[in-house]
Parts: structure tokens; C-alpha cells; sequence
């Protein structure tokens, strides 16, 4: 199994290369900048990029879905609920951003369904609060937490379709179910580290401490 952490662009976003060593399939989460650098990497890796797998629709985390299409030619996958918002974005925020809109997806998955990449399969959870169809992705040891759970942090919520109670509810009874020693890989480098574990979010992620 390969895992690469990647901080790109200007926003603190972490895209992520996940692929199977064995097939050389492999898929990126959330690439929104520096599709270039991202390719290179998994191509460095015998990687090849299947899926471009988005944890929500919004424009931090999509923007370079367009440019990632055109290179590799990786089809889009994002939890039904935000199909509609990925190519709906607000054209200020298109020009705010400098962004490109995305194309729109080509599959849609749903609680519970896998995403497969050679001999792994990526089983989708979905989390909602921060945004209405955002999904973390659970692979041997690792949840990819999108901007639900950060390291020492937690989604913003006031935003459209966020909600404080439903993604408190997607973290303590779904995130923080899993093994304490379960790795965090989070949407964004917001914390100390740049990755955490259950346990150590139970304990002192000061927005979930005293919930758990």
C-alpha cells in the first residue's frame, strides 16, 4: 500500500495518493492545487491515477478536479448528496479562487459502499455537518477525514449545509468508534502535526473532549 500526504497550494489543503503497490492502481483525495507535483509523485511511484475522489464539493478541495481530469483522464467519485453542489459553485468564488469549475462526477457512492484500487478497497462513511454529503474514507488503519475531523480541530459549521449538531454526531458515533490507534489524515494542515490518531483526538481535541 502506498500513502502520500501532500500540502498543496495556498489554502493548507492536504491532497492525498493512495495506490496499490501490486496493480499500481491508485486514486487522489481532494487534489485541489499543484496537479502537476501530484502527478509527477504517484507517476515517481509506479502509481497510476484512477479516481479523483473528492470528501466534499467545496471549492478548497475541488479546484484542481478539472485540471486532474485532463491529465490523467481519473474519473471523479463524490457522495451523491454534493453531486449537484460540484458543479453548481458560485462564480465569485470561481474568481475569487482563480479556479476552473469541475467537471461534474462520474460516480457517486453512498455509507457504506468501497471504492476500489487494485487489492484495496477504501470503505466510505459518511459525515456530514460541515457539509451535507461529506465522507470520510476508511483504509487499514487510516481514516481520510476530509474537513470533518482535524488534528486538534474540527469542520467549520457555519457554512450552507453546515450544522454544529449533526457533525459533533458524525465524529463521536462514527470517527471516534474506531480503534484508538487508528491514524487521522485530515483536509487540511490546521494542527501541531500533520496527522493524529483516535486516541489522541479523544483526549485532547478540546471542541470533542468533554462530548466523548
Amino acid at each position: 500500500m502506498f500513502v502520500k500526504q501532500l500540502e498543496v497550494g495556498n489554502l493548507a489543503v492536504f491532497a492525498y495518493i493512495v495506490g496499490c503497490r501490486e496493480t499500481g492502481e491508485g486514486l487522489v483525495i481532494d487534489p485541489a492545487s499543484e496537479t502537476d507535483r501530484i502527478i509527477s509523485i504517484s507517476n515517481e511511484n509506479g502509481i497510476h491515477i484512477k479516481y479523483i475522489l473528492n470528501t466534499h464539493s467545496h471549492i478548497d478541495h475541488t479546484m484542481g478536479n478539472a485540471d486532474m481530469v485532463a491529465k490523467t483522464g481519473a474519473k471523479i467519485v463524490i457522495h451523491e448528496n454534493e453531486k449537484d453542489l460540484l458543479t453548481k459553485q458560485p462564480s465569485f468564488l470561481l474568481s475569487m479562487f482563480a479556479s476552473k469549475p469541475s467537471p461534474p462526477a462520474d460516480i457517486t457512492v453512498k455509507e457504506g459502499d468501497t471504492i476500489d484500487i487494485g487489492k484495496l478497497s477504501l470503505n466510505v462513511i459518511l459525515t456530514p455537518g460541515h457539509s451535507p454529503g461529506g465522507i470520510t474514507l476508511h483504509l487499514n488503519g487510516y481514516l481520510f477525514t476530509g474537513d470533518t475531523l482535524f488534528v486538534g480541530g474540527v469542520g467549520r459549521t457555519d457554512v450552507p449545509g453546515g450544522s454544529w449538531p449533526v457533525l459533533l454526531g458524525s465524529i463521536k458515533t462514527k470517527l471516534l468508534t474506531f480503534p484508538d490507534e487508528t491514524i487521522i489524515m485530515p483536509g487540511h494542515n490546521y494542527g501541531y502535526a500533520s496527522t493524529s490518531t483516535v486516541k489522541h483526538e479523544k483526549d485532547f481535541n478540546l471542541f470533542i473532549k468533554d462530548t466523548v
